[in-house]
Formats: structure tokens, C-alpha cells, sequence
């Protein structure tokens, strides 16, 4: 492949003893059984996309292409982006139909946070129609794109037209949207997806309607034969693949309804490899279907690296492996990001707590302790009772909703955020109506820098400038990283029925 790069696994055998020979050879048996148990490993641990090559090479991408303006790395558990393309190049129109040259985009993408706790795990998936910032990313020909504004998410991986797409740029954009550091990151084609489900012997899913070529393809005249009944069943191959790219005429027929559908379809995955246990038998097939497909970023790009990373997530707990979608709403025919919902999601897993709001190590027992210790002097005001809309009047991206979750902390409650007409503002103003001067300055306490001014109609306005965007994010707390309750309450675990939750389809 054109600007990857190849480690090989194998040794080249010299002149030698045929005793020599078998001992290479029985020494090759015993890699390869090692390597498959540690992939097994990975793949119940929640991941279940990472690869290694039993008997071949292994993939990786380019790394030069990964921006040096990154969030830094943490002690707090790890982050791996998986990402699944839809792209037809290399045989895969086969599968997917359609023009044999498209490079494709990340048709699903999700984060896979593992805690430090090394027993919990959570998945967000992105919707590929999230409107987001692009960061500068390279193109093929060595050079840098500008930033783009408002740009749908999918787009990243395909930046640069090039045929093995644009991972780097895709892993560029989710660190600058979430704030985290992402590990490790890999890529599966729909060849790679197919071939496993049928190394594992199929996957169950359910179905709460009957399933026609129609609903696969809006575009057919007619009906079709039907695809799936309703009710429970087993998929492999291409039947898998249908399942998990169908959206016409089932469920509310859109993306995010297909995203919990391929949750879904994951949870029971990583529960069938598990429940067929780690003889040899069962995972060298799963090990080989994977080693033909997938592309892993450099930092595990060889068989010793893989297996340390996947050794250290060995105990995971299938019920402890939980799957939600990145908080979200239409934004008329793309989906936008609920903010501040988004950034509490984020602050949950930078501070490595589940979505429960439980701890996940004693380590958070040892922050909660040095926290009191060193008490801010905005942690005395209360803004129980005091509603505050957020306006950013700067070009920094998601300075509104940092504050809103700032002045939130304290009680405050934020009936809004949003941009401000004019984004060139300097100071940060906190405009108050009649009466309610007192209730401003308690604001200024928790936003430091800013000034007050008074205006003729009611309600407390906080615009932004450029001088609280100078001050750095403060710490998320506890009360910070607890997300919001719907989306903690409709995750889904691992274990959970494949037959639960047909809402979606």
C-alpha cells in the first residue's frame, strides 16, 4: 500500500541443520499461539478491532501526519479511535457496491476510553454528520491543510484524496474535539469486518421487523427478497455487513439509529469471542481474518507492542464495557454537538471516572483528598437560584461551553449557550438587568477578569472575550465529570440482550 509501511513478523531462514529447522519451526508455533491468546485478550477487553499478523506483516500508517499540537499524555487509563471505513478501493466494492475508486470516508468512528482501573471500559461513538472543527492536516504531497470550521466529521479521513485514506487527520480531529489523547488508533475496511464475523462463526443480532433489498438500497424499484426476519439470528460476512449499514426502512430511518444498531452489533461480537473461550482453534481463525484487513497506527505496529497493550486490559468486564454516542441534535440535515453535555462526557473520561459517576481506582480518593486541601477563592460563591446565558465572542472554539461548566459548578444554571454576533471581543462583560447587580458580581467571581455592565432588559448575559480565554481550563471536578444522566442511564453494556432496545431498529 502506497505510504504505509510493512513490519514484517517473519524470519528468513538461513542455511542450516534440519534440526535447526524444526527448532525455528517450533518456535514460530509458539509465537503464533502466544500472539493469538493476547489478541483474544484485546479483543474481550472491549477494542476488538486491533490486529496483529500471525504469519505475515503487519499495517500501519503513516505517522508524520499526526499533529505535534496535541493534548498531553495522561497516567489515566488509554484512548483508542477505531475507525470503519466505507471505502471501495481494494476489493471492497464488492461488498459495498458502488464506484471501485472511492477512497471512502469513516463511515462509523468511535473512542474507546480503557480505564486505569484496567476493569472498565467506554465507547463513544461520533456520528459521522457531526459538524466540527478540522485541524490543519497533511496532505500526500508533504503540506499542511488550513483549519476548517464547521465541517462534517467524515470528512477528515478523506483529506488529501489519497487511496489509503487519511487516519491521521481523522485522529487530529477527534483530539482536538475531546481534549484527550488518543493512544492508538485503527482502521477496518469492510473486508476486514466480514471476514471476522465469519472467523467467529457469526454474530447474533435481533431484528424487530422483516428486512427487504429495498431497505438496504432506497433506490430498487421494487420490494426485493427479503434480507432478515424478525426476531433473533446469526450474521457473518456480507449478511453481518448488511446488518450493520442498513437505515431505510427501519427504525426512524437515520444514522444515529444505525450507530446503536452497530453498538449493538459490537456488544454481542466481543460476547461471542469470549464466550467460545481461548483454545487455539477458535482465535487463530479470528487472528488471520484479522491480520488480511486492518491498519494500526505505529505504536502498534509490531507483535511485542500489541500484546503488551493488550495484556494490560485483560480484565475487563464485558458488563463493565458500556457503548453511548457522543451527545447530540439536529442541526437541520447534519448533527450538532449538545454542548455542555459534550464536554462533561469528555471531562469524565480525562479524569477517568465511569459514566456512573462511581470511581474507577483509588487514585480519584487521592485527588479528592489534595483538592480540599488547596481551595480556590471562587469555591465560597454560590449561584443557586442566579440562570446565566454564555455567549463566546472570540473565534476559540468551545470557550462558551468551558464556561458554562465553570460557572455550573457553583450552582449557577445556564439557560443557554451560544456564538455572539460580533466575535472580536477583548474583555469578558457580564451584562445584568434591572436589580440584579449583585447577582453579576457573584458571576465575576468565578470568571476572573471579567467586568460588569449594566443593560435595560432583564437577565444575566455572559459574553466572552479574549481575556478569559487567555486563563487555562481549570481542573474538572467531580460534580464536572459526572455526565449527564440520560446519557450514563441509556448506555449499553457488553452482556446486554441483543433483543433489548429494538428501538432503534
Amino acid at each position: 500500500m502506497a505510504g504505509s509501511h510493512k513490519v514484517s513478523s517473519r524470519h528468513r531462514a538461513g542455511s542450516g541443520a534440519a534440526a535447526a529447522g524444526r527448532q525455528r519451526k517450533r518456535g514460530k508455533a509458539k509465537t503464533g499461539i502466544a500472539v493469538a491468546v493476547s489478541l483474544l485478550v484485546l479483543l474481550t477487553a472491549g477494542t476488538g478491532w486491533t490486529y496483529i499478523q500471525l504469519d505475515g506483516n503487519i499495517e500501519t500508517f503513516r505517522a508524520d501526519g499526526i499533529s505535534d499540537d496535541r493534548p498531553p499524555a495522561s497516567g489515566n487509563g488509554s484512548n483508542v479511535l477505531v475507525i470503519g471505513t466505507d471505502a471501495r478501493t481494494n476489493g471492497n466494492s464488492g461488498l459495498g457496491g458502488g464506484d471501485k475508486t472511492d477512497i471512502g470516508r469513516s463511515d462509523t468512528a468511535f473512542l474507546l476510553h480503557a480505564y486505569a482501573d484496567q476493569k472498565h471500559a467506554v465507547a463513544v461513538s461520533i456520528p459521522r454528520d457531526t459538524l466540527v472543527d478540522l485541524p490543519p492536516c497533511e496532505l500526500p504531497d508533504g503540506s499542511w491543510t488550513r483549519p476548517q470550521a464547521s465541517t462534517m466529521f467524515n470528512a477528515a479521513y478523506s483529506v488529501g484524496q489519497s487511496a489509503q485514506g487519511n487516519p491521521a487527520c481523522t485522529q487530529n480531529t477527534v483530539e482536538k474535539l475531546t481534549g484527550l489523547r488518543v493512544d492508538h488508533t485503527v482502521v477496518v475496511d469492510f473486508k476486514g469486518f466480514a471476514k471476522m464475523t465469519e472467523a467467529v462463526g457469526g454474530v447474533q443480532v435481533c431484528l424487530p421487523q422483516d428486512i427487504y433489498q429495498k431497505d438496504l438500497n432506497p433506490n430498487r424499484a421494487t420490494r426485493g427478497t427479503q434480507i432478515f426476519a424478525k426476531g433473533p439470528q446469526t450474521v457473518s460476512g456480507q449478511t453481518a455487513l448488511d446488518y450493520v449499514r442498513i437505515r431505510h426502512g427501519i427504525g426512524d430511518s437515520s444514522d444515529m439509529g444505525r450507530i446503536k444498531r452497530q453498538q449493538a452489533f459490537v456488544a454481542s461480537l466481543l460476547k461471542k469471542i469470549k464466550s467460545d473461550g481461548m483454545s487455539p482453534t477458535s482465535l487463530l481463525p479470528l487472528a488471520n481474518a484479522a491480520t488480511e484487513s486492518l491498519t494500526v497506527d505505529p505504536g502498534l505496529g509490531s507483535a511485542q507492542k500489541l500484546i503488551s497493550f493488550a495484556m494490560s486490559m485483560r480484565d475487563i468486564d464485558l458488563h463493565n464495557t458500556k457503548f453511548v454516542t457522543l451527545p447530540w441534535r439536529y442541526q437541520g440535515a447534519r448533527v450538532a454537538i449538545v454542548h455542555p453535555d459534550a464536554e462533561a462526557l469528555w471531562a469524565a473520561l480525562k479524569a477517568d471516572r465511569p459514566l456512573d459517576g462511581q470511581d474507577a481506582g483509588n487514585h480519584h480518593d487521592e485527588q479528592a483528598g489534595n483538592s480540599s486541601s488547596s481551595p480556590s477563592a471562587a469555591e465560597s460563591v454560590s449561584g443557586r437560584g442566579i440562570s446565566v446565558a454564555v455567549y463566546n465572542a472570540t473565534t476559540v472554539t468551545g470557550l462558551a461551553a468551558r464556561a458554562a461548566e465553570a460557572v455550573k459548578q457553583h450552582g449557577f444554571t445556564v439557560t443557554s449557550t451560544g456564538t455572539a454576533m460580533v466575535r472580536r471581543q477583548s474583555k469578558t462583560v457580564i451584562e445584568y438587568g434591572p436589580g440584579q447587580k449583585d447577582q453579576a458580581e457573584k458571576v465575576m467571581q468565578v470568571l476572573a477578569g471579567a467586568e460588569a455592565s449594566a443593560a435595560a432588559t432583564p437577565g444575566i448575559k455572559i459574553i466572552l472575550g479574549k481575556s478569559y480565554a487567555a486563563y487555562p481550563a481549570a481542573p474538572a471536578s467531580v460534580e464536572a465529570s459526572t455526565v449527564p444522566s440520560a446519557l450514563a442511564g441509556g448506555a449499553r453494556s457488553a452482556d446486554d440482550d441483543p433483543c433489548s432496545n429494538l428501538s432503534y431498529g
